[in-house]
């Protein structure tokens, strides 16, 4: 079986680095055309454009503004006329929990769901209203470990958004199927990224290696090849499944 994705263009959020970076490489190995989405690092995003090819281009956007969400769809929209995959990969984790002030609970709590539930809600809403005009599309949702077993105290609020992010995928598979948009959910587990360093320096390496199956910790590589072959058409009738990538850390 190959992969085939020439002539395909897909936007992929937080593509500079850890697991968006690896699905953005492998996806222009397999001949698509990346909106590379990045929110501070031009210089990084512009060159690994480049690097990617097939006519990929980076785009800015916080996506903790709405505003800023629907400009970067329609950025992409005016440099390729069309969309015919979307990968909402971006999140973030900030560390609080229930003994912290109620400011700052709020804080982090509104600044998780920002990014993490409200981005993906309001960038799926943009590529369903697109992919009903050009005759389908594909969605694929990264969320985490965290939505089906939950996690520490400290990340409340990411394991939430990333069970509502489940939620909404689901509800896209089955609204929108019969329109020819499918939509997937890939749920890693601790992956070796920069975010989950914070939690690493915490809690120590030893503390996330004896929590899993396999004998080393998951790398971004590991993960983007199912998101690739979700975008390929080779899975369709698995839209609305929750593939799970977590080196048995959790099994459900």
């Amino acid at each position: 079986m190959q992969i085939d994705l020439a002539h395909k263009n897909i936007l992929v959020t937080g593509a500079t680095r850890g697991i968006g970076r690896a699905i953005a490489e492998q996806l222009a190995e397999a001949g698509a055309c990346v909106a590379v989405h990045y929110h501070q690092n031009k210089e990084i995003a512009e060159q690994l454009a480049k690097e990617l090819g097939n006519g990929s281009l980076a785009f800015q956007a916080d996506l903790s503004k709405s505003e800023e969400v629907l400009k970067l769809f329609s950025s992409v929209l005016d440099k390729f006329s069309k969309v015919d995959g979307l990968v909402n990969n971006a999140g973030i984790a900030i560390s609080a929990n229930v003994e912290s002030s109620d400011e700052a609970f709020v804080d982090s709590w509104s600044q998780t769901m920002r990014v993490n539930l409200n981005a993906t809600g309001l960038l799926s809403k943009k590529a369903i209203n697109h992919f009903q005009e050009i005759g389908g599309g594909r969605i694929v949702n990264i969320s985490s470990r965290a939505a089906f077993r939950g996690d520490t105290s400290d990340f409340l609020a990411y394991a939430a958004s990333k069970g509502g992010v489940v939620a909404l995928t689901r509800s896209i598979a089955r609204a929108y199927g019969k329109q020819n948009i499918q939509a997937f959910t890939v749920a890693p587990g601790f992956t070796r990224t920069d975010m989950v360093e914070e939690f690493i320096e915490k809690y120590g390496e030893e503390y996330v290696k004896n929590d899993i199956a396999l004998t080393s910790l998951t790398q971004p590589r590991d993960i983007a090849p199912t998101v690739v072959f979700l975008l390929s058409g080779f899975a369709d009738h698995a839209t609305g499944a929750t593939i799970d990538i977590n080196a048995g850390s959790y099994v459900h």
